[in-house]
């Protein structure tokens, strides 16, 4: 067994690989289909709705079996890389060898579950690192491992244009996933305790109280990002501006992220995590009150709450790695559980939200109404702010050892 350890912007090469295997996908994966195939987008967002679902109930199940492969947790991490890899290669620059629709379920399947096993263990294995670092260690980690993650999306929204198509995107991705295979080689050695599974977070109060904070937290990203498109095409009538407003949402985030967590190192992570939510308020609240042509404005809001979200993605999981270093580490059950809140909270966004939309009479891309347009801006903008206040108030119940 060796004593070496990854330096810390490993991690952050390992959250950039991780997360621009997420949300790209569903910017990229649709159109590239729609686009190639002559796939009808029903019938993809139908096929993402359901694997959605299946991402949600097995998370708490890969959690296990993180746990279970403890032992051999380098070996599992290298096959996980690979299939996430290789999956992703067949999406993009494999021509489907069957009907491209069974093919996209199939290896978006692949995609997803690779993506959930690592980011697992990946989260549990940051619970002993930062332990090891001593006082603010978790926060020292988070700081490198959001602001990668963060980047990592942002380099993916635009890498398809930036390298010539998506046949280059996969490429791309495949050597970003061995270099950061290889940064991270050393993180995985060595036999660690047994994982106890998800008792010992579901029997400590304040654990219970961090995955509800996670939940309800989550909920206005979920929120936001259902209807960000609708709202800039609708309420904005700004078609094609969607792509430049996303970039400069998470651009922002990743450069808000290290400030983050350097206040919380100073006045604490409960507090600075209030006054991020804060700022969410604000710029969600301003958002509501936004019409046609306001692009600039929007460009404002997006930076705000882009800003807050590097409050939201630092903090949050730097606090619950702290407290699982009290009293579980190493469960990897417990971030099992920590991702099926998070994921649950857009399946359930998507299947709330959009019916209560068309109810109200929104028709996406057609010329709508008043009162339908007012209620998609209340929707995207008066809805996370409630959430956020209900997220603040159970952050203030948190033991103030949390600072």
């Amino acid at each position: 067994m060796t004593s070496r350890t990854a330096p810390l912007p490993a991690y952050g090469l390992f959250a950039a690989l991780l997360a621009s295997a997420g949300l790209p996908l569903y910017i990229h994966a649709p159109k590239f289909y729609v686009d190639e195939y002559g796939v009808s987008l029903a019938a993809l967002g139908t096929v993402l709705f359901g694997l959605r679902l299946l991402d949600v109930v097995q998370d708490p199940l890969l959690g296990r079996l993180a746990g279970r492969l403890r032992q051999w947790r380098g070996l599992a991490i290298a096959g996980a890389v690979a299939l996430m890899a290789a999956t992703m290669l067949g999406l993009f620059a494999v021509t489907p060898p069957m009907t491209p629709l069974i093919w996209f379920a199939l290896m978006l399947i692949g995609i997803f579950s690779a993506f959930s096993f690592l980011t697992i263990c990946f989260y549990a294995q940051g619970v002993d690192r930062g332990g090891r670092m001593g006082a603010g260690g978790h926060l020292r980690l988070a700081r490198w491992r959001e602001t990668g993650a963060l980047l990592g999306v942002c380099a993916a929204a635009v890498a398809p244009v930036a390298l010539g198509g998506f046949t280059g995107f996969a490429l791309a991705f495949v050597v970003l996933a061995v270099a950061a295979a290889l940064a991270m080689r050393f993180e995985w050695r060595g036999i660690t305790p047994p994982d106890a599974g998800f008792a010992p977070v579901l029997r400590d109060a304040q654990a219970r109280r961090l995955l509800l904070i996670a939940l309800v937290n989550a909920a206005p990203v979920a929120v936001s990002s259902t209807l960000f498109l609708f709202f800039v095409e609708s309420r904005l009538d700004a078609p094609g501006a969607e792509g430049p407003l996303l970039l400069l949402f998470f651009l922002s985030a990743a450069i808000a992220a290290p400030f983050w967590s350097r206040a919380a190192e100073q006045f604490g992570p409960r507090r600075v995590l209030m006054a991020g939510m804060v700022l969410s308020i604000v710029a969600f609240g301003f958002a509501i009150t936004l019409g046609a042509g306001d692009i600039v404005a929007f460009g404002v809001i997006c930076v705000a709450s882009g800003a807050a979200l590097g409050a939201d993605m630092t903090l949050l999981p730097a606090i619950f790695a702290a407290r699982m270093e009290h009293i579980a580490p190493g469960a990897s059950g417990a971030f099992g559980l920590w991702s099926f809140v998070s994921k649950f909270t857009l399946a359930f966004a998507a299947v709330t939200l959009l019916p209560a939309l068309q109810a109200a009479g929104f028709d996406p891309g057609a010329e709508n109404s008043a009162s339908a347009l007012t209620a998609l801006s209340l929707a995207y903008g008066a809805v996370p702010c409630a959430l956020k206040l209900i997220a603040i108030a159970l952050v203030a119940t948190l033991d103030r050892k949390e600072d």
